[in-house]
Protein backbone atom coordinates (compact mmCIF):
# COMPACT_ATOMS: atom_id res chain seq x y z
CA UNK A 1 0.00 0.00 0.00
CA UNK A 2 1.39 3.41 -0.97
CA UNK A 3 1.72 6.47 1.21
CA UNK A 4 1.90 10.15 0.50
CA UNK A 5 3.42 12.97 2.59
CA UNK A 6 1.61 15.91 4.06
CA UNK A 7 2.55 18.81 6.30
CA UNK A 8 4.11 17.91 9.61
CA UNK A 9 6.48 15.26 8.28
CA UNK A 10 3.97 12.42 8.79
CA UNK A 11 2.48 10.08 6.22
CA UNK A 12 -1.11 9.34 5.29
CA UNK A 13 -2.40 6.15 3.73
CA UNK A 14 -3.20 6.46 0.03
CA UNK A 15 -6.90 6.54 -0.81
CA UNK A 16 -8.08 2.94 -1.42
CA UNK A 17 -9.90 3.95 -4.59
CA UNK A 18 -6.57 4.07 -6.41
CA UNK A 19 -5.59 0.55 -5.35
CA UNK A 20 -8.89 -0.71 -6.74
CA UNK A 21 -8.38 1.28 -9.91
CA UNK A 22 -4.91 -0.15 -10.50
CA UNK A 23 -6.08 -3.72 -9.90
CA UNK A 24 -8.74 -3.51 -12.61
CA UNK A 25 -6.24 -3.07 -15.43
CA UNK A 26 -3.29 -5.24 -14.47
CA UNK A 27 -4.18 -8.01 -16.93
CA UNK A 28 -6.69 -6.51 -19.33
CA UNK A 29 -7.47 -8.59 -22.42
CA UNK A 30 -7.44 -6.29 -25.45
CA UNK A 31 -8.66 -8.93 -27.92
CA UNK A 32 -12.31 -9.11 -26.91
CA UNK A 33 -15.09 -7.55 -29.03
CA UNK A 34 -15.79 -3.94 -28.11
CA UNK A 35 -19.32 -4.85 -27.02
CA UNK A 36 -17.86 -6.82 -24.09
CA UNK A 37 -16.18 -3.79 -22.49
CA UNK A 38 -17.70 -1.15 -20.26
CA UNK A 39 -16.87 2.45 -21.10
CA UNK A 40 -17.17 5.79 -19.34
CA UNK A 41 -17.26 8.82 -21.59
CA UNK A 42 -16.25 11.95 -19.71
CA UNK A 43 -15.43 15.60 -20.12
CA UNK A 44 -14.13 18.37 -17.88
CA UNK A 45 -14.60 22.11 -17.84
CA UNK A 46 -11.49 24.05 -16.86
CA UNK A 47 -10.37 27.51 -15.81
CA UNK A 48 -7.80 27.31 -18.62
CA UNK A 49 -5.56 24.88 -20.48
CA UNK A 50 -2.36 25.07 -18.40
CA UNK A 51 -2.12 22.17 -15.95
CA UNK A 52 0.33 23.91 -13.62
CA UNK A 53 -1.92 26.91 -13.22
CA UNK A 54 -5.50 26.03 -14.15
CA UNK A 55 -8.05 23.80 -12.46
CA UNK A 56 -11.09 21.62 -13.07
CA UNK A 57 -14.43 23.30 -12.37
CA UNK A 58 -16.79 20.61 -13.64
CA UNK A 59 -16.82 16.90 -14.51
CA UNK A 60 -19.52 15.13 -16.50
CA UNK A 61 -19.65 11.47 -17.50
CA UNK A 62 -21.98 8.83 -18.94
CA UNK A 63 -21.61 5.05 -19.09
CA UNK A 64 -21.72 2.84 -22.19
CA UNK A 65 -22.50 -0.85 -21.81
CA UNK A 66 -22.93 -3.37 -24.65
CA UNK A 67 -22.30 -0.41 -26.99
CA UNK A 68 -25.41 1.38 -25.71
CA UNK A 69 -25.53 4.67 -23.81
CA UNK A 70 -26.84 4.13 -20.28
CA UNK A 71 -28.83 7.35 -19.98
CA UNK A 72 -29.63 6.77 -16.32
CA UNK A 73 -26.01 6.21 -15.28
CA UNK A 74 -24.36 9.60 -15.29
CA UNK A 75 -21.94 11.59 -13.17
CA UNK A 76 -22.10 15.37 -12.96
CA UNK A 77 -20.63 17.82 -10.51
CA UNK A 78 -19.21 21.29 -10.20
CA UNK A 79 -15.82 21.56 -8.51
CA UNK A 80 -14.68 24.46 -6.37
CA UNK A 81 -11.20 25.57 -7.50
CA UNK A 82 -8.68 26.97 -5.06
CA UNK A 83 -8.65 30.26 -6.93
CA UNK A 84 -12.27 31.37 -7.38
CA UNK A 85 -11.19 34.63 -9.03
CA UNK A 86 -9.28 32.75 -11.71
CA UNK A 87 -12.46 30.83 -12.57
CA UNK A 88 -13.86 33.98 -14.15
CA UNK A 89 -11.39 33.54 -17.04
CA UNK A 90 -13.34 30.59 -18.41
CA UNK A 91 -16.85 31.82 -17.63
CA UNK A 92 -17.44 33.20 -21.12
CA UNK A 93 -16.77 29.69 -22.51
CA UNK A 94 -18.39 27.27 -20.07
CA UNK A 95 -20.82 29.77 -18.49
CA UNK A 96 -20.05 28.55 -14.96
CA UNK A 97 -19.89 31.58 -12.67
CA UNK A 98 -17.71 31.95 -9.57
CA UNK A 99 -20.92 32.29 -7.54
CA UNK A 100 -21.95 28.77 -8.59
CA UNK A 101 -18.57 27.38 -7.54
CA UNK A 102 -18.45 28.82 -4.03
CA UNK A 103 -20.57 26.02 -2.55
CA UNK A 104 -19.28 23.25 -4.85
CA UNK A 105 -17.22 20.37 -3.38
CA UNK A 106 -13.44 20.36 -3.55
CA UNK A 107 -11.66 18.07 -5.99
CA UNK A 108 -10.25 15.99 -3.11
CA UNK A 109 -13.83 14.88 -2.43
CA UNK A 110 -14.92 14.66 -6.08
CA UNK A 111 -12.04 12.58 -7.47
CA UNK A 112 -12.65 9.43 -5.38
CA UNK A 113 -16.35 9.56 -6.26
CA UNK A 114 -15.57 9.95 -9.96
CA UNK A 115 -13.01 7.13 -9.94
CA UNK A 116 -15.51 4.86 -8.17
CA UNK A 117 -18.11 5.78 -10.80
CA UNK A 118 -15.70 4.74 -13.54
CA UNK A 119 -14.86 1.44 -11.85
CA UNK A 120 -13.29 -1.04 -14.32
CA UNK A 121 -14.47 0.90 -17.36
CA UNK A 122 -12.27 2.17 -20.17
CA UNK A 123 -12.30 5.94 -20.54
CA UNK A 124 -13.39 7.77 -23.68
CA UNK A 125 -13.05 11.46 -24.45
CA UNK A 126 -12.51 13.94 -27.25
CA UNK A 127 -8.89 15.07 -26.97
CA UNK A 128 -8.90 12.84 -23.90
CA UNK A 129 -5.25 13.46 -23.09
CA UNK A 130 -6.25 16.95 -21.90
CA UNK A 131 -8.95 15.72 -19.52
CA UNK A 132 -6.98 12.75 -18.19
CA UNK A 133 -3.94 15.00 -17.85
CA UNK A 134 -5.84 17.38 -15.58
CA UNK A 135 -7.37 14.51 -13.58
CA UNK A 136 -4.02 12.83 -13.02
CA UNK A 137 -2.22 16.08 -12.32
CA UNK A 138 -4.74 16.80 -9.57
CA UNK A 139 -4.62 13.20 -8.32
CA UNK A 140 -0.84 13.43 -8.06
CA UNK A 141 -1.02 16.67 -6.07
CA UNK A 142 -3.78 15.53 -3.72
CA UNK A 143 -3.17 11.78 -3.34
CA UNK A 144 0.27 11.24 -4.90
CA UNK A 145 -1.33 8.70 -7.21
CA UNK A 146 -3.04 8.44 -10.60
CA UNK A 147 -5.71 6.51 -12.48
CA UNK A 148 -4.64 3.80 -14.93
CA UNK A 149 -7.76 3.27 -17.07
CA UNK A 150 -6.97 2.59 -20.74
CA UNK A 151 -8.19 5.55 -22.80
CA UNK A 152 -9.70 5.99 -26.26
CA UNK A 153 -9.66 9.36 -28.03
CA UNK A 154 -12.64 9.94 -30.31
CA UNK A 155 -10.68 12.62 -32.16
CA UNK A 156 -8.11 9.96 -33.02
CA UNK A 157 -10.85 7.51 -34.02
CA UNK A 158 -12.35 10.18 -36.27
CA UNK A 159 -8.98 10.55 -37.97
CA UNK A 160 -8.79 6.78 -38.48
CA UNK A 161 -12.30 6.71 -39.92
CA UNK A 162 -11.65 9.70 -42.17
CA UNK A 163 -8.52 8.11 -43.60
CA UNK A 164 -10.24 4.74 -44.01
CA UNK A 165 -13.22 6.34 -45.76
CA UNK A 166 -11.30 8.63 -48.08
CA UNK A 167 -8.92 5.88 -49.15
CA UNK A 168 -11.87 4.66 -51.22
CA UNK A 169 -12.08 8.01 -53.02
CA UNK A 170 -8.49 9.00 -53.78
CA UNK A 171 -9.52 11.73 -56.23
CA UNK A 172 -11.83 13.37 -53.68
CA UNK A 173 -9.59 13.24 -50.59
CA UNK A 174 -10.56 15.94 -48.09
CA UNK A 175 -7.59 17.08 -46.00
CA UNK A 176 -9.52 19.91 -44.33
CA UNK A 177 -11.89 18.01 -42.05
CA UNK A 178 -12.52 19.80 -38.75
CA UNK A 179 -12.05 17.49 -35.78
CA UNK A 180 -13.94 19.77 -33.41
CA UNK A 181 -16.52 17.70 -31.53
CA UNK A 182 -19.47 19.78 -32.67
CA UNK A 183 -18.31 19.88 -36.29
CA UNK A 184 -17.87 16.11 -36.41
CA UNK A 185 -21.32 15.58 -34.92
CA UNK A 186 -22.86 17.78 -37.60
CA UNK A 187 -20.80 16.13 -40.33
CA UNK A 188 -22.05 12.68 -39.31
CA UNK A 189 -25.64 13.86 -38.69
CA UNK A 190 -25.52 12.99 -34.98
CA UNK A 191 -27.64 14.62 -32.26
CA UNK A 192 -26.12 18.00 -31.37
CA UNK A 193 -26.13 19.35 -27.81
CA UNK A 194 -25.12 22.76 -26.40
CA UNK A 195 -21.34 22.96 -26.08
CA UNK A 196 -19.13 23.51 -23.02
CA UNK A 197 -21.34 21.66 -20.56
CA UNK A 198 -19.33 18.72 -19.21
CA UNK A 199 -22.19 16.21 -19.12
CA UNK A 200 -23.64 17.24 -22.49
CA UNK A 201 -20.18 17.17 -24.07
CA UNK A 202 -19.70 13.67 -22.66
CA UNK A 203 -23.04 12.62 -24.14
CA UNK A 204 -22.08 14.20 -27.48
CA UNK A 205 -18.82 12.27 -27.41
CA UNK A 206 -20.65 9.04 -26.57
CA UNK A 207 -22.78 9.36 -29.70
CA UNK A 208 -19.66 10.04 -31.76
CA UNK A 209 -17.86 7.03 -30.28
CA UNK A 210 -20.73 4.66 -31.07
CA UNK A 211 -21.00 6.00 -34.62
CA UNK A 212 -17.27 5.57 -35.23
CA UNK A 213 -17.05 2.09 -33.73
CA UNK A 214 -19.97 0.96 -35.90
CA UNK A 215 -18.36 2.37 -39.05
CA UNK A 216 -14.89 1.08 -38.24
CA UNK A 217 -16.35 -2.31 -37.38
CA UNK A 218 -17.50 -2.54 -40.98
CA UNK A 219 -13.82 -2.29 -41.94
CA UNK A 220 -12.75 -5.10 -39.59
CA UNK A 221 -11.85 -3.07 -36.48
CA UNK A 222 -13.87 -5.00 -33.92
CA UNK A 223 -11.65 -5.44 -30.85
CA UNK A 224 -10.03 -3.03 -28.44
CA UNK A 225 -6.63 -3.98 -29.82
CA UNK A 226 -7.85 -3.19 -33.35
CA UNK A 227 -8.68 0.37 -32.29
CA UNK A 228 -5.41 0.87 -30.45
CA UNK A 229 -3.36 -0.42 -33.37
CA UNK A 230 -5.29 1.68 -35.88
CA UNK A 231 -4.59 4.80 -33.86
CA UNK A 232 -0.88 3.98 -33.57
CA UNK A 233 -0.54 3.24 -37.28
CA UNK A 234 -2.44 6.31 -38.45
CA UNK A 235 -0.58 8.09 -41.24
CA UNK A 236 0.53 11.63 -40.53
CA UNK A 237 -2.06 13.34 -42.70
CA UNK A 238 -3.38 15.50 -39.88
Amino acid sequence: MGFWPFSGGKTRQSHPVFARNHSYFENIDQNRPLSEYNFVVFDTELTGLKQRRNEIVSIGAVKIRNLHIMAGETFQTLVRPHNITEATEGTFIHRITPQELVSAPRLKNVLPEFIDFCGPSLLIGHYISLDVGFVNNAAKKIFNDKITNPCIDTMRLAQVYTETYWQQFHDHYNSHVSYNLGDLSKLFALPVFPEHDALLDALQTAYLFLFLTKKLGQHGLVTLNDLFRAGQNLKKYF
